[in-house]
């Protein structure tokens, strides 16, 4: 398969017509449907339901589109890791994470990459690890910092030297802010907000029959605005929020629980240079401040 026409196939798709297409590719229709049905052929499916206006992709379709997104993502970043001035580091590096304090231990490690190589950029992307292991297996990220369970065969990891603790944030007149702390029994029958990951922590059979889930979220600043609107209650990492001078609060969850974020990176790979610099700087870092 050709890059150059994945990149029309991929045009394609997101134009929906062959006219508009065409258009943005600057080449004729007959061209392009031609290449188009040379492709089917190649690989020997229909790639496309053909309608009067607009194209609907096939199950195959949908595949190679995904497939060909992810080529032609490598193709760029293998470009760029190729191009080196004088021996100047240059390149991209991509890092999924969760939302934690102790995102900090990684921060460091980026200051002292930007120190040794000031031409590297880096790209960061919030989420959870529904979000985050997909892009990781498809080669979107280069690491991610995670906290559920997961199957790490594939992967190597390295624990964050410093756990998170959950809270529950709410407003400053919400009938339990009148507690120092909580246990989960005060948040029965309560609108509580939580995040897509936190629930395999906590509730058991009983707690789940009385806990009332309003919603579930991936980023607690949007979640901050959500409580302080009225909506409800939500369980979050305790120190993810500066609340001075809003009208919010956190009250810490009783018991104490804690959770561990790891830094995962697939095994089964060809590290890119910017990428192996980052992996250098971290087997130099003590275990207990990374």
């Amino acid at each position: 398969m050709d890059i150059r026409i994945m990149q029309y196939f991929l045009t394609l798709t997101q134009q929906g017509t062959i006219s508009a297409a065409a258009e943005a590719l600057h080449v004729s229709q007959p061209s392009l449907s031609r290449q188009m049905k040379e492709l089917e052929e190649e690989l020997g499916v229909r790639l496309f339901l053909r309608g009067k206006r607009q194209i609907t992709l096939t199950p195959e379709g949908l595949l190679l589109k995904n497939r060909a997104a992810e080529m032609l993502h490598l193709m760029r970043e293998t470009e760029k890791e190729l191009t080196r001035t004088k021996g100047v580091l240059k390149g991209d590096l991509y890092i999924g994470s969760g939302e934690t304090h102790a995102f900090r231990h990684i921060a460091a490690l980026l200051r002292k990459m930007r120190e040794a190589h000031p031409e590297v950029r880096f790209h960061l992307i919030d989420g959870d690890t529904e979000d985050l292991l997909p892009l990781l297996d498809a080669g979107k990220l280069d690491f991610a910092v995670l906290f559920t369970n997961f199957e790490m065969s594939a992967y190597h990891t390295r624990e964050l030297p410093e756990t998170d603790r959950f809270g529950i944030l709410m407003r400053d007149d919400a009938p339990l802010a009148a507690k120092e702390a909580l246990t989960v029994a005060d948040l029965y029958d309560q609108p509580l907000i939580i995040s897509r990951a936190s629930e395999e922590f906590f509730f058991n059979n009983e707690d789940r029959g009385r806990i009332h889930i309003i919603g579930t979220y991936n980023q607690v600043g949007n979640t901050a605005i959500m409580v302080a609107e009225g909506v409800g209650y939500a369980l979050v990492f305790d120190r993810l929020l500066n609340l001075e001078g809003t009208e919010l609060c956190i009250r810490p969850l009783l018991p104490v629980i804690h959770n561990t974020g790891r830094l995962v990176w697939r095994k089964y790979q060809v590290y890119s240079p910017v990428m192996q610099a980052f992996l250098e700087l971290l087997a130099e870092t003590p275990d207990n401040t990374l």
